[in-house]
């Protein structure tokens, strides 16, 4: 009788990680049904050129979460990483790439000394670094866009193609394979989820909790410099304005693939499906409005994506609360 409530757990605990494959399995297949180009090249390498940019950043919040934190300060780093990448473009494509990467560097290197130096939390930690990097951003660009140089070859990280598949895809699929290498086979990932699972006994065990601590902000802000450089080289310019709810957009997919928001459970591979369902629902709203059964604005998009967060949480919650063992 023992062995039936561990197997229930087990398959509560599979369709909570897995369900994001089958909903994005299942949006696929309607698109592909009541569309007629949907399953295009054109529209594939789109869809995968724009939200590689997304990828990115919610690869770094998946880590954060699954520590147990947060970081809000994603979306402005992305944008302060687009306005120096901009303007470092007449150097060339690697200088852009450098000094839009380190950018949001800084930004990470900032929110990791506050959280584990000076023991601030990461919510007000990562908000005081969003707003810092929202006006350093704003002042660098003189509260304008920076237009990317064409007269070198910067605008290849985000336009060009290799072998015929998006670059900015390329670079998130390789960044997601490392992730999921790092996470199920190095020590450092296993050190993840123990101090999102239980931060004080990790101390207690002798983890190396700070230095972990430290290199996953680092590692987010590097990465949504990243994304920053990519958002400049792919729509030609620097946007101190962008990445608006960019956060959002991470924390949604992160949660949506399954990531537990208190910490100690999640998986890379998931949060990339996470982030190509929300890319397939703005997709297909898009498709809609085409058609002219539907009209929605952008704004709409926002609307849409909190619902949504909000249902996965709920679901998610419910999920967490079945796995407890009654008292």
């Amino acid at each position: 009788m023992k062995p039936r409530p561990k197997r229930g757990a087990a398959a509560v605990q599979l369709i909570s990680q897995n369900s994001v494959i089958v909903a994005l399995i299942f949006m696929i297949i309607f698109g592909s049904l009541r569309y007629e180009n949907f399953l295009g090249i054109f529209n594939i390498l789109t869809v995968l050129r724009y939200n590689s940019m997304f990828a990115l950043i919610s690869l770094g919040m998946c880590f954060v979460i699954m520590s147990g934190g947060i970081d809000l300060s994603v979306g402005a780093a992305a944008a302060l990483g687009s306005v120096v990448s901009a303007l470092l473009s007449p150097h060339g494509l690697w200088a852009g790439l450098a000094g839009g990467t380190i950018a949001g560097g800084v930004i990470g290197l900032l929110n990791a000394v506050a959280i584990t130096r000076l023991r601030i939390a990461p919510f007000i930690a990562t908000l005081a670094a969003m707003l810092a990097a929202r006006g350093i951003a704003l002042l660098v660009a003189n509260n304008q866009s920076v237009s990317v140089s064409y007269d070198t070859d910067f605008t290849q990280i985000g336009q060009g193609d290799f072998l015929g598949f998006p670059i900015p895809a390329w670079i998130a699929g390789l960044f997601f394979v490392a992730g999921s290498i790092a996470l199920n086979f190095s020590s450092w990932g296993r050190y993840v989820l123990a101090i999102g699972g239980n931060e004080d006994a990790s101390r207690l065990m002798g983890l190396p909790v700070d230095r972990v601590t430290f290199s996953l902000y680092l590692l987010s802000g590097l990465l949504s410099g990243l994304a920053g450089v990519i958002l400049a080289a792919q729509f030609g310019a620097g946007q101190p304005t962008e990445g608006v709810g960019w956060e959002l957009f991470a924390i949604a997919s992160v949660v949506v693939g399954g990531t537990l928001l208190t910490g100690g459970q999640g998986s890379v591979v998931t949060t990339l499906a996470g982030v190509l369902l929300l890319g397939l629902i703005f997709n297909i709203l898009n498709f809609e409005n085409g058609l002219g059964w539907i009209s929605l604005s952008a704004y709409w998009q926002s609307v849409i994506r909190g619902a949504f967060l909000m249902l996965v949480v709920i679901f998610q919650s419910k999920l967490t609360f079945g796995r407890l063992p009654a008292r």
